[in-house]
């Protein structure tokens, strides 16, 4: 239930009830933080929960804690999404679930129903964060939103009459036998295999061919669980990839149907084209608090903002140089990292920290980071 906020003051805002939100927030409560509230504009998990019906998680969970391993989508010590549903792949409800447990456990101080609508650096030091339940004030602020809410609905004229993967319910209430998609990505690849497990006959277009990048890091080409699945469905017969076609515009065909144009092609297709473009960073709520000149938010080795001090940012959005920590099994070791950082200009023990450090969760040396492998 949300509260009014008005004229309220905290140590640490956090912006945002997801992976990242509450992750972090445990890591406050543990370092013995009281006055901090988490701000979520719906439920906690609410990204989750909208994910299609049929949307796994591509990175395995596995119940390897017990021998000093943490389960790669745990975003807490002594958890594990694998022991909770018995699952290698979540699905987005059942994540949903895990973290409003983790909320519940540990017992964290969330308002629900909250919008942070701006956030205003103070003169003085702090923030003003304006809300839909009236303003509140904080010595930092934590930004934890998620990108999933965000996406990338307008990438070329005719886009609107597309639908993007974000807006489907579940792969099985689309009618028809053919689709098209538009991107290659993890979400293309997601619901291609989806579509042509209940017998559709399915195209991808994509301006790279991300199915065939030999890179290592699953942030920039798929990852093995995908690969796994796109060799399966294309043996089927029934998917088509188009890679190296940068698509320009869509347009209705008078009649029924719609055309797809690249450059030097033309695609059909009787049924709204579906757009697996992917999504923007939340930070766009905030921009002019960061430095944009790389293309992206630049952060401090505190992942704080450059030019706004005491502003800090977890979860997907987090990037130094050609690190992209996107995955939760990479974002949430930086938890710690932002949470040793407040601790100390707080004054707070950050001993409780270690535990994290030994656990592999407190990532504060970026040059030992890659994904070189000699085989």
């Amino acid at each position: 239930m949300s509260q009014s906020q008005t004229n309220q003051f905290y140590d640490v805002a956090i912006v945002g009830a997801g992976a990242a939100g509450i992750g972090c927030g445990v890591v406050l409560q543990e370092l013995g933080l009281e006055r901090f509230t988490i701000l979520e504009r719906h439920e906690v998990g609410a990204s989750f929960n909208r994910w299609p019906q049929e949307m796994n998680f591509i990175t395995p969970s596995f119940p390897s804690h017990g021998f000093g391993l943490l389960d790669l989508n745990a975003v807490t010590l002594k958890t594990s999404p694998a022991i909770a549903f018995r699952r290698e792949h979540i699905s987005g409800k059942q994540y949903a679930l895990y973290l409003q447990t983790l909320a519940e456990y540990f017992e964290l101080p969330i308002e629900t129903e909250v919008d942070v609508k701006a956030v205003e650096p103070l003169p003085e030091g702090g923030f003003t964060l304006q809300t839909s339940s009236g303003d509140l004030s904080a010595q930092f602020v934590i930004w934890a939103a998620g990108e999933y809410q965000y996406p990338r609905l307008n990438p070329f004229p005719g886009a609107e009459h597309c639908i993007h993967n974000s807006q489907i319910s579940s792969w099985a209430d689309l009618e028809g036998d053919e689709f098209i998609i538009i991107g290659g990505y993890e979400s293309g690849m997601d619901a291609a295999a989806n579509l042509v497990a209940l017998g559709k006959k399915v195209g991808v277009i994509d301006r790279t061919g991300a199915w065939a990048s030999p890179d290592s890091d699953p942030s920039i080409s798929l990852s093995p669980y995908t690969l796994q699945r796109l060799e399966f469905i294309y043996r089927t017969g029934r998917l088509d990839l188009v890679s190296d076609a940068h698509v320009e515009e869509v347009k209705p065909i008078p009649g029924g149907g719609y055309e797809i144009y690249s450059e030097y092609e033309k695609w059909t297709t009787a049924h709204p084209p579906i757009l697996c473009t992917g999504f923007g960073s939340s930070l766009k709520q905030i921009a002019p608090l960061f430095d944009w000149s790389e293309g992206h938010a630049a952060l401090t080795e505190d992942d704080e903002s450059t030019i706004t001090p005491g502003l800090f940012v977890v979860g997907p959005s987090v990037r130094h140089g050609d690190l992209i920590f996107c995955f939760i099994y990479k974002f949430r070791q930086r938890f710690a990292v932002v949470a040793e950082a407040i601790g100390d200009r707080l004054g707070l023990d950050t001993s409780p920290l270690d535990a994290y450090r030994e656990a592999g969760l407190f990532l504060d040396d970026l040059s030992c980071c890659g994904n070189d492998c000699i085989c």
